[in-house]
């Protein structure tokens, strides 16, 4: 295997700082960029101890030049409601600007390159599961949509990019993804749950709680980036867990693996939020030979666990 100089934008997030650890361990060279927003240093403490590892703070929206990047996995930009609506300008920004300029960088050294999309792009879907091919349901004016839109755009500004100047592009589809290094404060589902049930404070769930979602724990998520990024498949794929779950049965779940004595409280649900979210998955089964395979009881105690310790 060749090794590589790999650039991880996003390199300090939570997904990020998990797939800078498997390429370093690839044995590939890692240049982890990240302003550090929503990102963090303790994230990525002790793989700025490897020598192949390079941290750099930087802001994808103002240009970064550098030369010899074979790589570059595009996950730069809040992704969680409660960060990317604190500043949506900056959120629309990252995915457009950002993209952009992160799109020119793979173009001067002919690189491959991957954009972290989401499943946000299909919205609140009507169609369930979700295929590639579905094109959406999504508010464009929307509390979500600098986010939801940023995404679809940064889709668009890929495969321009392909049609005019032959870049080597891939695009993925994320869907919930949960496991350590997530943000303790980052509003989503599965990490506000473990929170509330390890200080035995109420549960919240928005809505009655039947709304689902499918949940895929990140080691899954970080072997399908690798694969699809040395595939010859352009995409978009989904990446996530085909098993969907209701927001009320995760809650239940994690009271159970808590030993807590939480209630479960219900508020009102926002606007836009999804009711279902689940991913059709045939074409990373086919297409990449990929397939999650961490169970969600397995891959919550794993959770627990690092959010035991931080607690």
């Amino acid at each position: 295997m060749k090794i590589k100089n790999i650039l991880v934008t996003g390199g300090a997030g939570f997904i990020g700082s998990h797939l800078c650890k498997s390429l370093l361990e690839l044995g590939h060279y890692v240049i982890c960029l990240d302003n550090l927003i929503t990102g963090s240093i303790s994230n990525i403490q002790d793989l700025k101890r490897d020598n192949n590892f390079e941290f750099v703070k930087h802001d994808i929206t103002e240009p970064y030049f550098r030369d010899n990047i074979d790589q570059i996995y595009n996950l730069a930009c809040p992704a969680s409601p409660l960060h990317y609506q604190y500043n949506p300008i900056k959120t629309i920004k990252t995915c457009t600007i950002g993209v952009i300029n992160m799109l020119g960088l793979a173009k001067k050294n002919n690189a491959k390159i991957l954009q972290a999309s989401t499943s946000e792009v299909y919205g609140d879907p009507k169609v369930h599961p979700q295929k590639e091919d579905y094109n959406g349901n999504v508010n464009m004016l929307g509390f979500r949509s600098c986010y939801d839109e940023g995404k679809r755009c940064a889709e668009t500004l890929f495969m321009d990019y392909k049609r005019e100047h032959n870049l080597n592009i891939k695009i993925v589809r994320i869907f919930n993804t949960y496991g350590p290094n997530m943000t303790k404060n980052d509003g989503r589902v599965v990490s506000n749950f473990i929170l509330q049930a390890l200080n035995n404070r109420n549960i919240t769930i928005y809505g009655d709680g039947s709304q689902t979602r499918s949940f895929q724990f990140i080691d899954d998520l970080i072997v399908g980036l690798i694969k699809m990024m040395n595939s010859d498949f352009v995409g978009p794929v989904n990446l996530g867990n085909s098993a969907e779950f209701s927001i009320k049965n995760l809650a239940n779940k994690v009271i159970k693996l808590t030993n807590s004595s939480s209630d479960i409280i219900f508020k009102e649900l926002p606007e836009d939020d999804p009711k279902r979210r689940r991913p059709d998955i045939s074409l990373a089964i086919s297409k990449l030979g990929w397939a999650p395979k961490t169970e969600l009881e397995t891959g919550l105690r794993k959770t627990i666990n690092y959010f035991s310790k931080e607690n």
